[in-house]
């Protein structure tokens, strides 16, 4: 399997959508597209092309979830995520890998690699920071998290600011004293968008608690 199969194939499919082809179909063709070779995989992912790309991080996310792949592959999956993050330049391509692709890796390892994203100069590498945590929360391990949070809670981009607001969200649904501590010291002064995704499982009195300190 090649990047050059999977373009054809992909062309082909984009004769059925002449307007946007679904990310559904996109998803579906990088299935059938697992057993496909890292650097192919990376070729895939250096293309000019917003849903070709998605392709290829797909792959790598389905190569992450699979049991059938080797502890080497997943590695590997990895490390083309992160050493070719400036090719993932979209939230809609992290959020689709990087909950099982780095997270998933990183999960039995340091979480360094994620403090380090989380001060990166670029937003898309502070938002894998937060995404990848993902996979932490659903194992019930959400120190990571709140910390990585810590880090982001003020971060000026829109699609960090969500982020953060949701993964703490999703992490205060395991320890919701831990979710109110973290909007006590900070509530007043996160951004809106970050305090409303927070606070969104809450109950109204205490949303609207929540929302007058912000006021």
């Amino acid at each position: 399997m090649t990047a050059e199969e999977f373009i054809s194939t992909f062309n082909a499919i984009r004769q059925e959508y002449p307007k946007s082809i679904p990310k559904k179909e996109i998803f579906s063709l990088a299935k059938e597209f697992i057993l496909m070779e890292i650097p192919e995989v990376i070729m895939l992912l250096r293309e000019n092309n917003d849903d070709l790309r998605l392709g290829a991080v797909s792959i790598l996310d389905w190569k992450a979830r699979s049991k059938k792949t080797s502890a080497k592959e997943i590695e590997e999956a990895y490390l083309a995520y992160i050493n070719n993050h400036k090719w993932i330049n979209n939230w809609g391509m992290v959020d689709r890998a990087a909950p099982y692709v780095v997270g998933g890796y990183l999960f039995d390892k340091s979480r360094e690699p994620l403090y380090k994203l989380a001060h990166s100069q670029n937003p898309l590498e502070r938002r894998t920071a937060i995404v990848s945590t993902y996979f932490f929360i659903r194992k019930d391990n959400i120190n990571d998290t709140f910390k990585i949070a810590e880090i982001l809670v003020n971060d000026p981009e829109h699609f960090v600011q969500t982020a953060v607001g949701s993964w703490v969200r999703e992490a205060g649904k395991r320890d919701e004293a831990k979710l109110r501590k973290f909007l006590d010291n900070h509530a007043a002064s996160m951004p809106r968008t970050t305090l409303r995704n927070a606070i969104e499982t809450l109950d109204k009195n205490s949303r609207t608690y929540f929302m007058n300190l912000k006021s």
